[in-house]
This record gives structure tokens, C-alpha cells and sequence, in this order.
């Protein structure tokens, strides 16, 4: 039952995150792009750039800001599911960054924070 909770409150932030991406102009790949190692929450184009989009969303302060759950551990991972995408789509002629889309809870909605090129690797 936790973990369905988590997954639910997961949902609402990519959904919020997916509907910000798509007014800045950017298109959506895909979403929840999975292999065995993980998932990429968000991908998108931005022009001639291919965006890999982690998506943190936090409830409460407990545990920090949601933008910085996104570790070096996390990144690493991030980084090896990003190049199976590429690997397996060959999106010739494009960049690539990765983004971090941050929402946390507040009584009036969600604060988001977006960063544009978070990380590299």
C-alpha cells in the first residue's frame, strides 16, 4: 500500500512536469522509457536537442529539496539508461542534455523548479 502511494504521488509530478515541458515547446518522446538498469521519467525534444528529464517530487522537507535527491549515484545510472536510448534510436544531428524538473508540494499546488543541464556526465 506504501508503495502505491509513492508511485501515485510519482504519476502527479511527471504528469505536472510533462505539461510544463510541452508549453515551453518541447516535444515528448516518451515517458517512463524503461530498461533493466531503470527508467528515464522524461524524454523530450528541444529543438535539435534530445532532453533526458528526472522528475523529483516531494511532499514535505523531510528529506531535503527534491533537486537535490538527484546524487551522483543517480546520475551515473541516468546517464547509462540515456545511452541505451541512444543507442537504440540513433538520433543522428542532435544534442543531448539531461534536466532535472523538481515540484514540491505547497497549499496553493506545486512549486517547480527546472534546471536546464543539470549534469553531465
Amino acid at each position: 500500500m506504501v508503495q502505491k502511494k509513492f508511485i501515485e504521488r510519482g504519476d502527479i509530478g511527471e504528469k505536472l512536469a510533462a505539461e510544463f515541458l510541452l508549453k515551453l515547446g518541447y516535444e515528448i518522446i516518451s515517458r517512463n522509457w524503461r530498461i533493466r538498469q531503470g527508467e528515464i521519467d522524461i524524454i523530450a525534444k528541444d529543438g535539435r536537442t534530445i532532453v533526458f528529464v528526472e522528475v523529483k517530487t516531494a511532499y514535505g522537507d523531510k528529506f531535503g529539496r527534491p533537486e537535490e535527491w538527484v546524487n551522483t549515484a543517480k546520475r551515473r545510472q541516468i546517464g547509462k539508461i540515456a545511452e541505451a536510448w541512444i543507442d537504440k534510436h540513433n538520433p543522428e544531428g542532435y544534442f543531448f542534455r539531461f534536466d532535472v524538473v523538481a515540484l514540491t508540494k505547497t497549499p496553493e499546488g506545486f512549486d517547480l523548479n527546472h534546471i536546464i543541464d543539470a549534469f553531465s556526465l
